[in-house]
């Protein structure tokens, strides 16, 4: 009886610490996704907010961590899709194709967002598996931008996809003009609060 006590303990130990290791793995790459967003404004080569603002820039301003807004999502890769004109902030609309149907849950309600494939980048070695998630959600407005925020995935090779809404970014045009930022479609509509992921400009 002692014996089996001793492995029933072992058994939840080691699962605890198991799980406590994935929860260490995933925080830090949250933490080391906003490190190079940060990075990539303050880089005055890249940043969209030009050179002299790149200098100034500190860094985003981020939601807390909440991995109960990392979820598993079932992916279904969607067939025959039409390309369309994505609406833009600007004069531009870009090609793309709905190319994923993502359904997940969140506090045992599901939710659907889809995923798209830009038709000419696609066509390009180092994109072409690079998916684009716009999303809107009821934070946009107050606690993050108005225009909604995005989440960059990669074609998934099984049916589930890993969902972080901890990694979601803004627009540039959350931080300056002259862009054309896909408006995110009426259907990437979520009727709830993600509060997690990147926060609106203090600005």
């Amino acid at each position: 009886m002692k014996s089996l006590f001793l492995c029933i303990c072992s058994f939840f130990i080691f699962n605890g610490s198991f799980a406590q290791t994935e929860n260490e793995k995933a925080i830090e790459e949250i933490l080391e996704f906003r490190r190079g967003l940060d990075k990539d404004y303050q880089d005055p080569k890249e940043s969209p907010l030009g050179e002299k603002n790149a200098a100034s820039f500190t860094g985003h301003r981020y939601f807390p961590i909440d991995l109960g807004l990392r979820v598993w999502a079932k992916a279904e890769v969607l067939k025959n899709e039409k390309s369309f004109l994505m609406k833009t902030s600007g004069s531009k609309t870009p090609e793309y194709r709905k190319f994923l149907k993502l359904t997940f849950s969140i506090d045992d309600s599901s939710y659907v967002l889809f995923a798209y494939q830009n038709v000419v980048y696609a066509q390009k070695e180092e994109y072409k598996d690079h998916l684009f998630l716009p999303f809107t959600d009821k934070t946009n407005g107050f606690e993050s931008y108005g225009g909604g925020r995005y989440i960059d995935l990669r074609i998934p090779t099984t049916d589930s996809l890993l969902l972080d809404f901890n990694q979601c970014y803004n627009p540039y045009c959350a931080y300056t003009t002259g862009y054309n930022c896909p408006i995110p479609p009426k259907e990437n509509a979520l009727h709830i609060k993600i509060e997690v992921g990147i926060l609106a400009p203090e600005h």
